[in-house]
């Protein structure tokens, strides 16, 4: 029989009463615990249908409920015996695989916090990693654990080492072999309370595009805002492909939808375009993330008879979806979100309206503002600004910062940070970072805007425009790029190419070619790095060119 599904949109429970709730109850209280709680959960599921299988993993393993729930358990159990107590934050260091997910439940189902990040960092960005979180114990890859010795450790006393290499000692740290989590048994771990829809469950950093990252909170009830509230046509018969890495929001929302709804998930350690379908294919995936590069690299894949041939049919996807609606036979929507929100943007399946992120979610309140937090005009570009009527949709505080914390939360609303804008019908389309828009001689440029028509040059494969100072202190436009195989490239005529396109004030004034561009291992440019590298040795200079852009004169 299936199981009945307990994760009905809020606008939809909204229209619902019973004997001691008001229907104005339901909108404005957090989300209860048995629809969210990942405890709760787990022991439904394997209860009502323990043989239907969770978790598979591309060209390895699959747990069934049941099984999931006994390695949890035993997992659990292992980090009590090493000192883990009810609401301790662990840091986890893994790309994904059955280590991720198994450390994740395994610490949930002991009321403890998930606390993974990037394995691609190490000195200054790990050292604030360990500062932030404040844990005393991390489960890291063999590999990884070794930078560990080239950083201030913090409070870290203890490490398990998830590798088949022989053990390592680092000084002031106790180093334990990936058995060690098997030394448990299956019962259900004992907690001091039960667990709330409000304790925390993840710490996810942010990406660090453009500072240091930021450790965002995050509840049980913000993570089923995120995901099983917003992707709602999501079932039990469905399979969420996890091929975004599980320290992004965008893995964890693919998790926590499966979960919440008694559906499946189908793991890859990231994303691949050339083994993307076979993985799809093979775990029977019907949902999955394809956003920032991905559709351009899958697309650009050689066109086959097989093209349609596969159980995916919806993804989320943010640039392309008609294109790729057409080549694979999906279904995509579009989005707004960050690690700190929950999905608060949302379109209907294949959206008409080119560049729209969709339409605000019920629930959530919206403004785009100016500087100063004035309501722009419908139509003119501001930054975004929410609130919530149900509490713990959102992050409810950066761990360890409470200026950044307060800084978000300014005026009771929660400053994204981007620019956006909005038409009379309600459609919302990104324009920028505000981190990202470039200040030059008084006009406010807008990054995307100028990185569009340099990529459409055809030598171009990919642009990143920064800001940078010149020799009199003044803000200049940097773009990096990098060229198409077997194109000419030529500066002079790319410039020519921007002049018939933008502004005179938002043609690039440096030019530099690379090889690639430094990203985040989920696909988004690091423009942090390329402020820092500033003018570098070879970058093109237009003005020392003899090229000089004038505006032009009316009269």
């Amino acid at each position: 029989m299936e199981p009945e599904n307990t994760t009905t949109k809020v606008n939809q429970i909204a229209r619902r009463t019973n004997d001691n709730l008001l229907e104005t109850d339901v909108i404005t209280k957090v989300t209860p615990t048995e629809q969210c709680v990942f405890s709760n959960l787990l022991k439904r599921w394997t209860t009502e249908q323990p043989d239907k299988v969770f978790a598979r993993f591309f060209k390895g393993e699959e747990w069934t409920y049941e099984q999931t729930y006994k390695i949890a358990a035993r997992t659990a159990n292992a980090f009590s015996s090493l000192g883990v107590k009810q609401g301790d934050f662990v840091l986890c260091w893994l790309p994904n695989g059955p280590e991720m997910i198994r450390v994740w439940l395994g610490l949930n189902l002991m009321g403890a916090v998930f606390v993974p990040f990037n394995t691609s960092y190490r000195g200054a960005l790990l050292e604030n990693v360990l500062r932030l979180s404040g844990a005393k114990l991390l489960v890291g890859h063999e590999k990884l654990i070794e930078r560990l010795r080239e950083v201030d450790i913090g409070e870290l006393t203890d490490v398990v080492s998830i590798g088949a290499g022989a053990l390592t000692d680092i000084e002031s740290l106790k180093v334990h072999p990936a058995s060690i989590l098997d030394a448990g048994d299956e019962t259900p771990p004992q907690l001091d309370r039960p667990i709330e829809a409000w304790d925390n469950q993840t710490v996810i950093f942010t990406s660090g595009t453009t500072g240091p990252s930021k450790a965002v909170l995050s509840s049980y009830a913000h993570l089923y805002a995120q995901g099983p509230e917003t992707f709602e046509k999501f079932t039990s018969e469905d399979c969420f492909k996890v091929n975004l890495p599980l320290y992004h929001c965008g893995g964890t929302m693919a998790v926590g939808t499966a979960l919440a709804r008694g559906g499946s998930i189908g793991v890859v350690e990231s994303f691949h375009p050339d083994t993307f379908w076979e993985a799809v294919r093979e775990m029977g995936c019907t949902w999955s993330f394809v956003i920032i590069s991905m559709p351009q690299f899958l697309l650009k894949q050689p066109a086959s008879p097989q093209d349609k041939n596969h159980p995916l049919r919806t993804v989320i996807i943010n640039t392309a979806w008609h294109e790729f609606k057409d080549r694979f036979g999906c279904d995509g929507y579009t989005l707004f979100n960050m690690s700190e929100v929950c999905t608060p943007i949302f379109s209907d399946a294949n959206p008409q309206i080119m560049g729209t992120c969709g339409k605000l979610r019920e629930g959530i309140e919206a403004r785009l503002v100016d500087d100063h937090d004035n309501e722009v005009p419908v139509g003119s570009v501001g930054q975004l600004i929410m609130r919530t009527q149900r509490p713990y949709m959102f992050s409810h505080e950066y761990l360890n910062n409470s200026q950044a914390t307060a800084s978000a939360w300014r005026n009771g609303w929660f400053h994204t940070g981007d620019l956006l804008r909005k038409d009379e019908d309600g459609n919302y389309f990104f324009v920028d970072r505000l981190k990202d828009v470039i200040r030059r001689r008084g006009e406010n440029i807008s990054s995307i805007e100028v990185e569009a028509s340099v990529v459409s040059y055809p030598g171009v494969r990919e642009v990143a425009a920064v800001p940078v100072r010149d020799a009199s202190g003044d803000e200049e436009v940097l773009v990096i790029v990098t060229r198409q195989q077997d194109q000419e490239f030529d500066y002079v005529k790319l410039i020519e190419h921007c002049v018939r396109k933008l502004p005179h004030f938002m043609v690039p004034r440096y030019v530099r070619v690379a090889e690639d561009l430094p990203r985040t291992p989920t696909g988004k440019i690091q423009k942090v790095s390329l402020v820092e590298q500033g003018l570098t040795q070879g970058t093109w200079d237009r003005e020392a060119a003899g090229i000089v852009i004038k505006r032009e004169r009316l009269t």
